[in-house]
């Protein structure tokens, strides 16, 4: 027998790799932090002594979910502006908002809210924009989640620097002091075309020629957005990105609602990701992304939830429901979207857009143990015929009841085992009360 860290004995396992696979009474045997072995469990019980054997007899185990969109600090202004277009929603509440609250202590709390929900609900690595990103950083490293940290560039001053200049000096610092981590990697994080002006873009492109981390950025979010650009510069936005040379592999392009056939083909012809945050566009009425002619043709496309201050959550099981029903509206077609290519969405293609799915993403052997347990005996999930449809129509983050992140496990039957939550409850609760009180009637 082969001794090992831990062997988790579930009623399906569903690897995503290969694709559409479900695995009936399997195992996942994790030894130093990845996975060793998927196996049938009676073989696993023969193959494997376990320092600790965990029995999931009505649950299925997921990878890990790739959040590959948030702003996690955002989480502290959840509800504070709804119901209000994009631009009228970040000129006159956000953006006044960040530039009075916007600071570390601010960043720290809102990201341990943050991932505090998103571990559960299942997600084990999130692909952040926002300021003071090391201490996003600190706090992700500390609880054991996986976080893609962004390198924030604007072309105005805020409370974290003052140039793009500045924004680039202090986003390369970070990434050197975090290029060693297992769990936190970067990207570089320039807001938007119409926050971010040619120079700055032509310098990332120059550093990240050397560097070559994804670029990670908001396009074609809405048609007010594609109208602008091309009123003041005369072309559209993806097409400046690609006359920028930013166009490639590296590329993350969040939201991507308004989009021709050639600037698809030119997607995928580049190898470029497109991250696709549908109750985020929903909710601002920006728009709808064309998701099955991206998948049609070839794009790599996975999926965020946004911040929470425009969700207004952080469920990734929630965004995978909604993407799959949104893409059939939307094609006027039942067979768009279907659920095995929805969770595969929310988990490899995830990876593959931060540039880790060769570590994360999938449940094969020598990647980390990064492993979500839903249990579906709940009666709303019951009868099951197929865990991953169920996984996506039907079951609901609170199913969510064990998460490990590179075999640490995170949430244990629903407990948080490296955040304390009565802590980050009253943390919000302290935030809430001074940000209304000012606030408030203000807006």
């Amino acid at each position: 027998m082969n001794d090992i860290d831990t062997l988790l004995h579930a009623r399906w396992v569903v690897p995503v790799e290969p694709d559409a696979t479900v695995l009936d009474h399997h195992s996942v045997a994790v030894s130093n932090g990845r996975i060793v072995a998927v196996l049938p469990t009676r073989e696993a019980q023969t193959r494997y002594r376990a320092a600790q054997s965990i029995d999931l007899p009505t649950h299925a185990l997921i990878p890990g979910l790739v959040n590959a969109h948030t702003h996690a600090a955002m989480t502290l202004f959840r509800g504070l502006a709804d119901d209000l277009p994009l631009m009228d929603w970040l000129n006159h509440h956000i953006w006044p908002a960040e530039q009075k609250w916007v600071a570390p202590p601010f960043v720290r709390e809102g990201s341990e809210l943050a991932i505090a929900e998103m571990l559960k609900s299942g997600t084990t690595c999130f692909n952040d924009m926002y300021f003071f990103a090391d201490d996003t950083a600190h706090v992700a490293h500390e609880a054991g989640i996986r976080a893609c940290v962004g390198l924030i560039m604007v072309d105005f001053p805020s409370n974290y620097a003052q140039s793009p200049d500045e924004y680039l000096h202090k986003g390369l610092e970070l990434r050197d002091r975090l290029r060693h981590s297992e769990l936190i990697t970067t990207a570089f994080a320039p807001h938007a075309p119409y926050t971010v002006s040619d120079a700055p873009f032509a310098r990332i492109r120059t550093v990240n020629n050397e560097l070559n981390i994804p670029v990670h950025i908001h396009v074609h979010e809405t048609a007010h957005e594609v109208e602008g650009s091309l009123a003041k510069v005369g072309v559209r936005p993806f097409k400046r990105l690609e006359r920028l040379d930013l166009v490639n592999p590296n590329l993350v392009a969040v939201h991507m609602t308004q989009l021709t056939q050639e600037e698809i083909d030119t997607l995928a012809q580049a190898g470029a990701s497109v991250v696709h945050c549908p109750e985020s566009n929903l909710k601002l009425a920006s728009g709808f992304c064309p998701v099955q002619q991206l998948l049609q043709a070839g794009v790599n496309v996975a999926l965020g939830t946004d911040g929470a201050a425009s969700n207004n959550d952080l469920d990734m099981l929630g965004e995978m429901r909604t993407a799959a029903l949104l893409a059939k509206g939307v094609a006027g077609d039942a067979t768009a979207l279907p659920a095995h290519m929805a969770l595969r969405m929310a988990t490899l293609n995830g990876a593959k857009a931060l540039g880790i799915e060769n570590r994360i993403g999938s449940l094969t052997a020598g990647k980390f143990a990064d492993i979500t347990a839903i249990d579906l005996a709940p009666i709303h999930s019951q009868p099951v015929y197929d865990p991953v449809s169920h996984i996506v129509y039907a079951a609901g983050r609170h199913q969510v009841t064990d998460v490990w992140v590179a075999g640490q496990h995170l949430l244990a039957n629903g407990r948080l085992t490296t955040l304390h939550e009565v802590e980050i409850l009253a943390n919000a609760a302290a935030w809430r009360d001074k940000i209304f009180a000012t606030d408030h009637h203000a807006n």
